[in-house]
């Protein structure tokens, strides 16, 4: 049986050096792997078990990087030795097949959005509009949605609950993740592209896991799933009876993770 396996990779499979969360004295810590450079610098790791693990997943299962990285920043990340033939990138717009993206689906995703919300421009105004100090960047991605890079310490109290009422009155949705508050259309969603996956690849059932709010829906399509217990979901006490939490935190919930879906896409298949 065909099992498809959707992971979220940004705090669930992979961290950043501030998001480790490694305790303890320095010489009982885990061997890390750099899986990705940003401008020379190492950006992202995992732990060697965590990459073996991986490696093994992808054997047994259609394995899927699911995220909400544009293609660009996805490119970036060397997870396995043979990079995945599917990745679901920018949230579910756009579905890369052997590392090109896939017209079709692109071309679905664009017309949906249209009929669906306000156009992203108008979402960028309000953004600017409604910038201070705080945010110390305004992006676009993949000309699907926006996202500001904000200075949390100097957040202001309602400022992501003001932004999320304005946004959920215009078809949009927003995700606090580390120091990026994103802006999306509600119909972006990382399961959509998941089910266009599983029906070419003809899986039977399908695994995930994910950390954010954008990864809700994905965790609930799946046939079972799991979270790291840090995050968005975690902060504010998201569950479900299909969703598994790690006992670990940060890089050491990421290699349970890893696990867990291996056990379980390997019992399955």
């Amino acid at each position: 049986m065909t099992v498809l396996v959707c992971s979220d990779l940004d705090r669930t499979l992979i961290y950043s050096p501030s998001s480790l969360a490694l305790d303890g004295p320095d010489e009982a810590m885990p061997r890390l792997l750099c899986v990705e450079l940003y401008q020379g610098a190492p950006l992202s790791h995992l732990t060697e078990t965590a990459a073996r693990t991986l490696e093994a997943l992808a054997a047994a299962s259609t394995f899927v990087p699911t995220t909400t990285r544009t293609p660009e920043q996805y490119r970036r990340v060397h997870l396995l030795e043979k990079p995945p033939s599917y990745a679901i990138c920018a949230n579910g717009g756009r579905i890369l097949v052997d590392g090109t993206e896939d017209p079709d689906w692109s071309r679905s995703v664009d017309t949906q959005m249209k009929e669906g919300c306000v156009p992203l421009l108008e979402v960028q105004d309000y953004l600017a509009q409604a910038s201070g100090d705080f945010v110390l960047k305004r992006r676009t991605a993949s000309d699907l949605f926006a996202y500001t890079v904000v200075d949390r310490a100097a957040l202001p109290g309602t400022w992501v609950e003001d932004l999320t009422g304005w946004c959920a009155e215009r078809g949009w949705r927003t995700s606090l993740q580390g120091r990026k508050v994103y802006c999306l259309p509600a119909s972006l969603t990382k399961a959509a592209a998941a089910a266009e996956v599983a029906r070419r690849t003809g899986a039977a059932a399908m695994l995930a896991a994910g950390d954010s709010l954008l990864d809700i829906e994905l965790l609930e399509a799946a046939d079972a799933a799991v979270r790291p217990a840090h995050g968005e979901l975690h902060d504010t006490g998201w569950t479900s009876p299909g969703t598994a939490v790690t006992a670990a935190r940060g890089v050491a919930a990421g290699e349970e993770i890893a696990g867990w879906l291996l056990e379980r896409a390997t019992a399955l298949g």
